[in-house]
């Protein structure tokens, strides 16, 4: 499979590398650049690309307007942003624009190109860099929800960890349990199956079953659920 890739940088020089470095892959085709947002949503809608490496701050529309706009037009086009900040807001307003995953600039290659594998496969792909930041605004968000609903308790803030918290089918093995907090860290599956010395078929396979009982859309949506649930503790 082809994984067909478009770059979206206000700087030529960086979309050029990149470009440089991703057509040294067999399974990667890189087919645009665009130099601000707009350019972005309309080279979308001309190749329809299966990944984009998005930055954030463009002229004319930055990338998180033109990450909204192609996912509301291309929901199959996965946006992975790429840029050298990690403001909390521009991370939040990434994700919450539709983007697959927030990765920094100073990414290796060998981790770009697997995060772009995985996006490709529908992975979500945070930076461990900013994985912690992510994961305490999904905790901030589940525990003003539990405040509406009375289910927080107030002297503390924080959830209590009873079996009301945990999946309602069948709880996760210790095994699963550990593959969930290294999704937390914003491991792909490769990065999972070298921490672990499992094969990498061997890790989908855990990640499926996850999944499946937390009743979770996609990775992402699991490492929310399992917050919410007690499942993964923030404060180690």
């Amino acid at each position: 499979m082809t994984v067909r890739v478009l770059l979206a940088d206000d700087q030529a020089l960086i979309r050029e590398g990149l470009a440089i470095i991703l057509n040294t892959q067999p399974d990667f085709e890189v087919v645009g650049q665009a130099a601000n947002g707009q350019e972005a949503v309309d080279l979308v809608a001309r190749y329809r690309p299966d990944v984009v490496l998005m930055d954030i701050r463009m002229p004319v529309m930055d990338g998180i307007e033109a990450t909204r706009r192609i996912k509301n037009a291309y929901p199959a086009t996965h946006i992975l942003i790429l840029t050298t900040y990690d403001e909390d807001d521009l991370i939040f307003e990434g994700i919450r624009a539709g983007a697959s995953g927030y990765l920094l600039k100073d990414i290796t290659r060998d981790r770009l190109i697997a995060a772009i594998r995985g996006a490709a496969q529908g992975e979500a792909q945070i930076d461990p860099a900013v994985a912690s930041q992510v994961l305490a605004e999904f905790q901030r968000m589940a525990n003003a929800l539990r405040r509406r609903t009375g289910e927080v308790d107030p002297a503390t803030q924080r959830t209590p960890q009873t079996e009301d918290d945990l999946p309602s089918m069948e709880d996760l093995t210790p095994r699963e349990e550990t593959i969930l907090r290294l999704l937390t860290e914003g491991l792909t599956n490769a990065g999972i199956a070298d921490r672990l010395h499992l094969s990498e078929g061997t890790v989908k396979n855990y990640v499926s079953e996850i999944l499946g009982k937390l009743q979770a859309n996609d990775r992402t949506h699991a490492v929310v659920l399992a917050i919410r649930r007690g499942l993964v503790n923030l404060s180690r």
